[in-house]
C-alpha cells in the first residue's frame, strides 16, 4: 500500500514538473484559434526558460521553424500560412516538452473594438430575435471567438487577458456573451467568402477613443500635451494608482474647504449643532431633486435628532442608502464617513465616545456632478441604529438643505485611474498592444457616443487611431466603422447637434483615409435606446463594405454619398457620387424628408427636396434640388442634421444616405477639447 502511494506521489510530481516545464504560449494561441490566411510571416510567440531552443511545427505544410528564447525567456517566430482551410495543429517544443494547439483553422481574422454597441452581446433579449440567433449559431462552427477581458494598464503590456481560456468554436453557448455586431459581421464574411473567420472582441462600454490610442500617437497632437504628461507621470501598478488617487482626494477635500462656504477656517460650521439654519429650505429625504443650486454643485443636508439615553456611549450605525454622487457625512461636526460613487451604499459607524443623550446633528455635504441629486433608497433603509442591535430610528422625513458652491468655481475633482477605462492610452496598453503583431485581415469599430461633446476633435482622433494601429501592425489593413445611429427625441425645428457633428467626423475619416469604410445606420436607431437592437443589419452593412473593398465582390455597399452643390437662383442642386447614387429614392415611397436650407443669416428652415433625373448621352444622372419659400437667397443645405433626424433618402439597395452638410460653419462642439 505504502509503495503504491509513493509511486502515485512520484507520478503526480513528475506530471506537475513536466507541465511547469512546458513552453508557454501567448493567450492568442490556443485550441480552436484562427490564423490569417496567405501570410508569409504570421507571428507566434510565448515564453520558456531563458536561452531555450524553440521549434514550431505546422501540420498544414510539415515545416518547422526554430528560434531561441531571450534572456527573459521570451521568444517569437513566424510561420507561413496557406489558403483558408483546416483543421490543423501547431506543435511548439522547447526540447522534449511540447505543446500542441489543436483544431486550428486558417481564414480571416478581424479585430472588433469600440464601446458598448460593439460590446453588446447576443444573449439577454437586447437584440432582435436573439433566441433564434443563438440556436442558429450551431450552423457556423468555422467562426471562432476570442473575447478579451476588460482590463486597463498605465503602460503597454505584452500579455492579453482573455475569457474562457482562449478561442471558442461558434455555438449556442459560446455566442451568448460575445459581441452581436462582430458576430453578424463575421457570419456574412464566413457565408459569402466561404472561409473560416476569427473574431477578436476587444471592447469596453462607455469608453472614449483617447483610451484606445497609444501614447506615441497622442504625443503628435499638441492638444494632448497635458494628457500625455498626466499619463506619463502616473504610477505603474493598479495598487499604486489607487493609493495615489486617495492621496490626491484627501488633498482636494482639504483644498475645497477654501471654496465651500459651509466651512470657515477649516471648520465645518454648517454641520455644527449651534449653527442657525432658520433660513434654510427643506426637502423630504430620501428622494432625488433638481432644486436650483444642487445640480453640478456642493450642497448640504442636515437634520437634528434625539439620541435616547439608552444609546449613550454605544457605537451607532448610520445607514444612508446611496448618495448622488459623493458625500462627506458628519455627526455633531465630526466626520464619520465619506464615499465617492453614486451607487455605493453608505453605511457609517459613529463611535460610542461621540454619542451622548439628547440633541444630535447629522450633516451630509453632497457633491453632485450632473442630473438629479439627493439620497436614493427606500425609507425603511434610511435610519440610524445601535450597532449590531434591532434598536433603530428612522431618518426619513424633512431635512434642511442649502447650496454652498457651484462645481465650476472649485478645483476639478481627481480621477481614480486605478481601473478607469477612460484614461488616455489605458485600453490601448492593455487590450490592443498585447494583440500586436498577431496577423489580421482588418478591424471593425463601433464607438463615438462618448466623444460626441468633442465631435470636432474627433476629426483628428479617429484618423489618428487608425493610423496608430496600422503603424503598430506595420501594414495598412482595412478598417470599417459604424456611423452613429439616430437617438433621443426628435426636434420639431432644425437644430445644431453634437451627434451630427460626430457623424460628420466619421464621414470625413472615411473620405480622407485609404481602405476605410463606414456603415451608415441613421435609419435603424431607437429614440429611447442608445443601443439599437437590430445588430444584424449593423453587421450586414459592415460586411458589405468589407466584401466590396477588402474582398473585391461587385456590389453596392453604401447609400447615396453627397459630393458637391451648386446654387441655382433660389434653389440648391446637390450632386452625389456616381457609384453610390444609382436609383436614388425614398425608403417609404413618400416625399424626401430631412433637408434644411439657410440663407446668409444662417437661420435654418425645413426645405422641399426633389430627386431630378436627367439623360446625358448614355448616362442617366441624378441630383437633388432643394428649396424653401422662406429662403429667397439660399447658401447652404443640411441633411439629417440632428441627433434623431426624420430622413428617408436611400438608393435602390435600400442603403441610407449618410447625413451631410454643404456649409462649414462652426458647430456646437467647435473648440471643445478633452
Amino acid at each position: 500500500m505504502k509503495k503504491h502511494l509513493l509511486t502515485a506521489l512520484a507520478l503526480a510530481l513528475f506530471c506537475t514538473n513536466a507541465a511547469m516545464a512546458q513552453v508557454k504560449l501567448g493567450a492568442l494561441f490556443t485550441d480552436n484559434m484562427v490564423l490569417q490566411q496567405k501570410t508569409d510571416k504570421a507571428p507566434i510567440w510565448g515564453e520558456s526558460k531563458p536561452g531555450k531552443k524553440i521549434s514550431v511545427t505546422t501540420s498544414w505544410d510539415g515545416q518547422t521553424t526554430v528560434t531561441n528564447s531571450d534572456e527573459n525567456g521570451h521568444w517569437k517566430t513566424t510561420v507561413k500560412t496557406p489558403s483558408a482551410g483546416g483543421p490543423y495543429t501547431i506543435t511548439v517544443a522547447d526540447g522534449k516538452k511540447k505543446t500542441v494547439i489543436k483544431n486550428v483553422m486558417i481564414g480571416e481574422v478581424w479585430i472588433c473594438s469600440g464601446q458598448s454597441n460593439m460590446e453588446m452581446t447576443v444573449e439577454g433579449g437586447r437584440i432582435k430575435n436573439y433566441e433564434q440567433e443563438m440556436q442558429d449559431a450551431a450552423k457556423y462552427p468555422n467562426i471562432r471567438f476570442l473575447l478579451a477581458k476588460r482590463v486597463t494598464s498605465g503602460k503597454p503590456i505584452d500579455n492579453l487577458e482573455v475569457e474562457h481560456d482562449g478561442w471558442q468554436v461558434c455555438n449556442p453557448q459560446s455566442i451568448a456573451d460575445f459581441s452581436a455586431c462582430a458576430y453578424f459581421f463575421g457570419r456574412d464574411i464566413n457565408k459569402y467568402q466561404n472561409v473560416p473567420v476569427g473574431l477578436i472582441d476587444t471592447s469596453w462600454g462607455g469608453t472614449i477613443i483617447e483610451s484606445w490610442i497609444s501614447i506615441d500617437a497622442l504625443k503628435t497632437m499638441p492638444d494632448q500635451d497635458r494628457n500625455v504628461a498626466t499619463v506619463s507621470n502616473l504610477p505603474a501598478t493598479t495598487e499604486e494608482r489607487d493609493a495615489f488617487y486617495y492621496k490626491q482626494l484627501d488633498e482636494w477635500y482639504a483644498e475645497l474647504q477654501k471654496y465651500d462656504v459651509g466651512y470657515k477656517d477649516g471648520t465645518p460650521v454648517w454641520a455644527l449643532p449651534s449653527t442657525d439654519i432658520s433660513g434654510w429650505k427643506t426637502m423630504h429625504e430620501p428622494s432625488t431633486t433638481s432644486e436650483p443650486g444642487t445640480i453640478n454643485a456642493f450642497w448640504w443636508l442636515r437634520r437634528t435628532i434625539d439620541i435616547p439615553a439608552s444609546w449613550a456611549g454605544k457605537d451607532l450605525t448610520l445607514n444612508l442608502g446611496t448618495v448622488d454622487d459623493n458625500d462627506v457625512t458628519l455627526f455633531n461636526g465630526e466626520v464619520v464617513g465619506k464615499t465617492v460613487g453614486c451607487w455605493v451604499p453608505r453605511v457609517y459607524t459613529i463611535p460610542g465616545n461621540m454619542v451622548k443623550a439628547g440633541k444630535a446633528t447629522i450633516a451630509i455635504r453632497v457633491h453632485d456632478t450632473g442630473g438629479l441629486t439627493g439620497i436614493g433608497c427606500e425609507e425603511k433603509d434610511f435610519y440610524i441604529s445601535v450597532k449590531d442591535s434591532e434598536e433603530k430610528m428612522s431618518l426619513a422625513g424633512e431635512w434642511s438643505f442649502k447650496p454652498s458652491v457651484p462645481i465650476g468655481t472649485t478645483p476639478a475633482m481627481p480621477v481614480n485611474t486605478s481601473n478607469n477605462p477612460n484614461v488616455h492610452t489605458f485600453l490601448y496598453n492593455a487590450m490592443i498592444h498585447p494583440i500586436v503583431p498577431f496577423a489580421i485581415k482588418g478591424a471593425i469599430w463601433y464607438q463615438g457616443e462618448s466623444n460626441a461633446p468633442q465631435a470636432y476633435q474627433y476629426r483628428e482622433l479617429m484618423p489618428l487611431m487608425i493610423k496608430d494601429w496600422r503603424n503598430k501592425w506595420g501594414y495598412d489593413f482595412p478598417f470599417y466603422m459604424v456611423q452613429l445611429a439616430n437617438f433621443t427625441a426628435r426636434n420639431e425645428e432644425p437644430v445644431e447637434s453634437d451627434w451630427a457633428e460626430l457623424r460628420e467626423a466619421q464621414l470625413l475619416t472615411r473620405q480622407h483615409l485609404e481602405k476605410v469604410g463606414m456603415a451608415t445606420i441613421i435609419d435603424i436607431g431607437e429614440t429611447n435606446d442608445i443601443h439599437p437592437k437590430n445588430k444584424q443589419e449593423v453587421g450586414r452593412r459592415l460586411a458589405l463594405a468589407a466584401r466590396a473593398t477588402a474582398y473585391g465582390e461587385r456590389l453596392v455597399y453604401e447609400g447615396p454619398m453627397y459630393q458637391s452643390y451648386k446654387i441655382e437662383g433660389n434653389t440648391i442642386r446637390l450632386q452625389f457620387a456616381r457609384n453610390t447614387a444609382r436609383g436614388m429614392k425614398t425608403s417609404d415611397g413618400g416625399k424626401l424628408k430631412g433637408f434644411a436650407i439657410a440663407g446668409l443669416d444662417r437661420k435654418w428652415h425645413w426645405a422641399d427636396a426633389e430627386i431630378v433625373k436627367e439623360q446625358r448621352g448614355q448616362w442617366t444622372t441624378e441630383s437633388i434640388v432643394v428649396s424653401c419659400p422662406e429662403v429667397e437667397f439660399p447658401v447652404a443645405v443640411r441633411y439629417a442634421w440632428s441627433n434623431n433626424p426624420e430622413c428617408n433618402l436611400v438608393n435602390e439597395e435600400g442603403l441610407p444616405a449618410s447625413p451631410f452638410r454643404t456649409d462649414d460653419w462652426p458647430g456646437m462642439t467647435f473648440g471643445n477639447k478633452r
